[in-house]
């Protein structure tokens, strides 16, 4: 696999997509660079993790980032967590001071309050034999967010936040080529780490960690060295968590 490290950064906006993932990933296998950013008005099949529908009005931020070959395959498992770090930097720069600190619960939702306000979906397609394209779509609540849902949610206007998804959207374009580029295609792996515990909600703190086919309890304790969480149990046993839904249980 060849890696791309020379990003053309560009911008497309829609009206409404069925999601703007499904679009990024067409432009893959259109032949698109790395560097593709899309933003859309409104989805009509919006989805969240494991397939989890995610609601998509007009009014939030929709964008999703095409990559192609951004790491080689053992760092790849690294990039949600670089992702959530741009993320939860473009919503600390519309925050008032007066707004409780936006938080990132392990691996990538942004939290303010506890509540969720940004969410992450992370989608890859083999295009060729030598390109992987990864896709990073974000969705921001900003003027309305789901009201059943399997974490509490909330939405920058309703925290008192009026800022308009183009202006939100300006804000993560730049922190986005600023944590890629500390990234360094996992080179700097380390840095990414020291941030992201930097602006963790649930450290230290009681947890549940819902798996395919079991449900764990313990502490977050942290971080191993590849980034996979480190959950101690009530027996006093550390195990490293690569997936898995995280429920904060103090909040």
């Amino acid at each position: 696999m060849v890696l791309n490290n020379d990003i053309d950064w560009r911008h497309v906006e829609k009206g409404d997509v069925t999601s703007t993932n499904d679009f990024c990933l067409q432009e893959a296998r259109n032949g698109a660079a790395s560097g593709l950013w899309v933003t859309a008005e409104r989805q009509t099949g919006g989805r969240g993790r494991r397939g989890r529908e995610w609601v998509s009005e007009t009014g939030n931020l929709y964008a999703s980032l095409l990559l192609n070959n951004p790491a080689r395959n053992d760092n790849i498992g690294t990039l949600p967590l670089v992702v959530a770090l741009a993320a939860n930097f473009a919503i600390r720069k519309v925050l008032p001071v007066s707004t409780a600190r936006s938080q990132i619960k392990w691996p990538n939702d942004i939290l303010i309050d506890g509540a969720k306000v940004c969410g992450i979906l992370l989608e890859s397609e083999v295009i060729s034999k030598d390109q992987m394209s990864i896709v990073i779509g974000i969705g921001i609540n900003i003027s309305h967010h789901p009201d059943q849902a399997l974490y509490r949610t909330t939405s920058l206007n309703a925290l008192g936040i009026s800022v308009s998804p183009q202006d939100l959207f300006a804000h993560l374009f730049e922190e986005m080529k600023y944590v890629l580029a500390l990234w360094d295609q996992g080179r700097g792996l380390a840095a990414i780490r020291d941030l992201w515990l930097e602006n963790a909600a649930g450290i230290d703190e009681d947890i549940k960690i819902n798996l395919p086919n079991e449900v764990l309890y313990g502490q977050f304790i942290g971080l191993s060295e590849d980034c996979n969480l480190i959950l101690r149990q009530e027996d006093g046993d550390e195990i490293k968590i690569a997936a898995g839904d995280v429920f904060l249980l103090d909040r």
